[in-house]
């Protein structure tokens, strides 16, 4: 299993962003969602992009459409104590188990036909909201930056603790036998993306986020 890109909900409209660029990563294109409510700010890797969002329009994610996503829930992990987490990959055959029961959902600024497969996990609140890109014609678009002042190029593993004394089901199996990700039981919901296979040694920590970064 490929990762498209992995998104946090912010809980102060974005601006924990401004601590990974002082840390050295170069940020990229950001957008609004139209008819979702939401906008986003990004950081591109060799491999995938980061994705931190925050709702903008109540009205628009609390929208028939939008709503059957549990998107709303997620944006209020600090009251309700979901996880903040997404979790995307790529349209490829090796997903297809995993999503044989997966809603559907087609955005408004998809194009017509383009939809998300969606497992909200809203019985398991605590771990990720978890999507796949459809496969579309991709319109030819702007480079972004990757060339990062810190030399971090690519994700090799994705760890996530999760505030829950058992983590292993049907969804946790599947995406650890089919890719480089974890779950382990922690004391909070936590995301761990490791770079370049930890080659320097180093570590920081991005606690309004609840993000570590190894490298």
């Amino acid at each position: 299993m490929e990762i498209d890109h992995l998104f946090i909900f912010s809980s102060t409209k974005g601006q924990e962003v401004d601590r990974l660029v002082d840390f050295g990563f170069r940020e990229g294109s950001s957008r609004i969602h139209p008819g979702q409510g939401t906008v986003n700010r990004k950081i591109y890797f060799e491999n995938f992009f980061l994705e931190i969002v925050w709702v903008h329009n109540e009205a628009e994610i609390k929208s028939a459409n939008v709503l059957k996503t549990k998107l709303w829930e997620r944006s209020n992990f600090l009251t309700n104590g979901y996880s903040r987490f997404g979790l995307g990959f790529v349209n490829s055959p090796d997903t297809q188990e995993l999503f044989e029961d997966a809603i559907q959902y087609q955005p408004d600024y998809f194009p017509k036909e383009a939809q998300f497969d969606i497992i909200t996990n809203e019985k398991n609140s605590y771990l990720p909201w978890t999507f796949r890109v459809p496969s579309m014609p991709q319109n030819k678009k702007a480079a972004e930056p990757i060339d990062h002042t810190n030399g971090i190029k690519k994700l090799t593993k994705v760890t996530f603790d999760i505030k829950a004394p058992e983590v292993e089901n049907r969804f946790t199996t599947l995406i650890e036998n089919h890719s480089n990700i974890r779950f382990n039981p922690g004391l909070k919901n936590l995301l761990t993306l490791e770079f370049d296979k930890g080659d320097k040694g180093e570590m920081r920590t991005f606690d309004e986020l609840d993000l570590v970064i190894k490298y």
